[in-house]
């Protein structure tokens, strides 16, 4: 059960706070991981979330002393799914196993997004670029948060830090319909759809330990990655989208129609009726995809709506505790 926190609050020990590992073959490093947050958050819930390890991930979190379950659809977004619908907290952080983020920084999140209170506090990579991201994640990374950024008015710089901390009613909020890694590009426009107070603190970041190996495929999840930008631009921005598609096919008609248009002015005739017809066609499909823009427009601000009223059902975050 959930506890019952309000402005009597008096130490971090009176919020509940769940810690959150998806796992996939982290056998090496995850006794590490719950130990440094066992540390750093000493009454927190720790659980971790394997994803049809072959490696023992599972056998060894469960020594560490984490609740351990397991999630058989493959891929970091459907073990968040999973995650986020199965644990009741207050304050939830979420966290790769694979020992690069910096336990020691979980407190300092988390009285970040009591202070605010921020429903999202994102942990943003502080480390030896070099040494700690391969060029082409470090260059995916940068351009991923600047389209974002650029469509959805990103308050964040490092979008795609697996090191986050949330409130319960961001969490319970959150549809989470992402398969793989490209969850967090999810998870950070839903904040910013929502118009949720957000904040970000830079965490420090480092290299894998020896025989820890990155899940991440450069090219075919930054092409996933984009996929899902595109289609949240889509959901998100019907009438940008179409009204953007409906400018083009304007823009041919114009372009194949403007000189037949001339010519029957001039003569009465019309001599090529193919492309006439087809000027025709791509004018009728910009009015089409304006007017799908303008419909699906109408119908994404009742969606938007909706999921802040769900939002709005839970409670508010705890008040901010006085130090231990």
């Amino acid at each position: 059960m959930m506890s019952n926190v309000n402005s009597s609050i008096a130490t971090l020990a009176d919020i509940e706070i769940a810690v959150l590992i998806p796992c996939f073959n982290e056998a090496s490093t995850i006794a590490s991981v719950v130990a440094g947050f066992r540390q750093a958050l000493p009454h927190a819930s720790i659980y971790v979330y394997d994803n049809n390890s072959s490696d023992g991930t599972e056998r060894v979190a469960r020594e560490a002393g984490a609740v351990v379950r397991k999630e058989e659809q493959q891929g970091k977004g459907a073990v968040v799914r999973r995650m986020f619908a199965d644990v009741e907290a207050d304050i939830y952080v979420m966290v790769d196993g694979d020992d690069t983020y910096d336990a020691a920084s979980a407190r300092a999140l988390v009285d970040l997004c009591l202070s605010g209170p921020f429903d999202l506090v994102n942990g943003a990579r502080q480390g030896d670029a070099g040494a700690t991201y391969r060029p082409g994640h470090r260059f995916g990374n940068k351009l991923f948060t600047h389209v974002v950024g650029y469509i959805f008015g990103l308050r964040i710089k490092d979008m795609l830090s697996g090191y986050k901390v949330f409130t319960r009613r961001f969490v319970k909020s959150f549809p989470a319909a992402s398969l793989g890694f490209e969850i967090e590009t999810e998870l950070t426009v839903h904040a910013l759809e929502l118009r949720l107070p957000v904040s970000e603190r830079l965490t420090p970041y480092r290299e894998r330990p020896i025989g820890s190996m990155s899940k991440l495929r450069t090219f075919q999840d930054g092409v996933r990655i984009l996929t899902l930008i595109g289609l949240l631009v889509k959901q998100e921005r019907p009438l940008q989208f179409f009204g953007s598609l409906a400018i083009l096919a304007a823009l041919i008609s114009v372009v194949l129609g403007s000189s037949i248009v001339v010519e029957f002015v001039e003569t009465g005739l019309v001599p090529r009726l193919p492309t006439a017809l087809l000027a025709t066609a791509a004018m009728l499909c910009a009015a089409l995809s304006l007017f799908a823009g303008m419909i699906l427009d109408s119908v994404t601000r009742g969606r938007r709506e909706a999921k802040r009223l769900n939002y709005m059902l839970h409670p508010a975050p705890p008040t901010a505790p006085r130090p231990d």
